[in-house]
């Protein structure tokens, strides 16, 4: 679905990007685990056009998404859900939904997927009217993804969705991932801090450092890997 392939990407003078490649396959949930700095987000970044890669190639079922404007790339099916939430503070819970939708004129379509969100996050439903920046973390973090669905993207990138978030609410975040990739098929790039969660839920794996790819494998080997447990599991 996804391959990248000799991804460069620079911040002015500063090589973030030196040369990643990888792929992800229809319905697979791939985690990108690394430190801080070591470039996950800017990966997503890539992706999405935001920061185009200097040299390289993103290909997406076929579309070469380097030099496309990231709002052409959300009309392919790939949305990010971004670090810190980056919800609307001042419109309400229903109308950040809204926002999520607004490429799509399918009404009924739009109504089940409002309707499968407040099943799938009740407190949404309870808070509908509510300003989202009244909302908690958690909350936040949920509408945050909520929206993102809106849009029926075939790939979901999540930058670090437990950040910040109290362990109870980390699990429940995790949980509904796996939720969404089993029941609506959506694939998921999951770039994560929390290592052990991320790989507990994913299918395969790719370590980050200093801009490079270091290691890739199945999660179970990953968790496995005595490298992978000392610098990331904390073991």
């Amino acid at each position: 679905m996804l391959k990248l392939n000799d991804v460069k990407t620079y911040y002015g003078n500063i090589h973030a990007l030196k040369g990643i490649s990888l792929d992800i396959n229809e319905g697979e949930i791939i985690t990108l685990i690394g430190a801080n700095g070591a470039g996950k987000s800017t990966t997503l970044m890539s992706i999405c056009g935001i920061v185009p890669p200097r040299s390289g190639s993103i290909d997406f079922e076929g579309h070469e998404l380097t030099t496309m404007a990231p709002d052409k790339i959300v009309q392919l099916g790939v949305v990010q859900v971004p670090e810190g939430r980056r919800i609307f503070p001042d419109l309400t819970v229903q109308e950040n939904l809204d926002m999520g939708a607004f490429l799509r004129n399918d009404k009924d379509a739009i109504k089940n997927e409002l309707q499968y969100i407040y099943e799938l996050f009740p407190i949404l439903a309870q808070r509908r009217n509510q300003p989202g920046g009244t909302l908690s973390g958690g909350e936040q973090q949920m509408l945050a993804i909520s929206r993102a669905l809106m849009t029926q993207p075939k790939l979901l990138l999540l930058d670090e969705p437990s950040l910040g978030l109290a362990p109870i609410i980390v699990q429940q975040i995790f949980e509904i991932i796996k939720k969404i990739n089993k029941e609506q098929g959506t694939t998921i790039f999951l770039v994560e801090q929390n290592a052990n969660q991320a790989l507990k839920i994913a299918h395969r794996g790719y370590v980050m450092e200093n801009g490079a790819i270091t290691l890739t494998d199945t999660s179970e080997k990953l968790l496995a890997n005595d490298e992978v447990r000392r610098a990331y599991l904390g073991i």
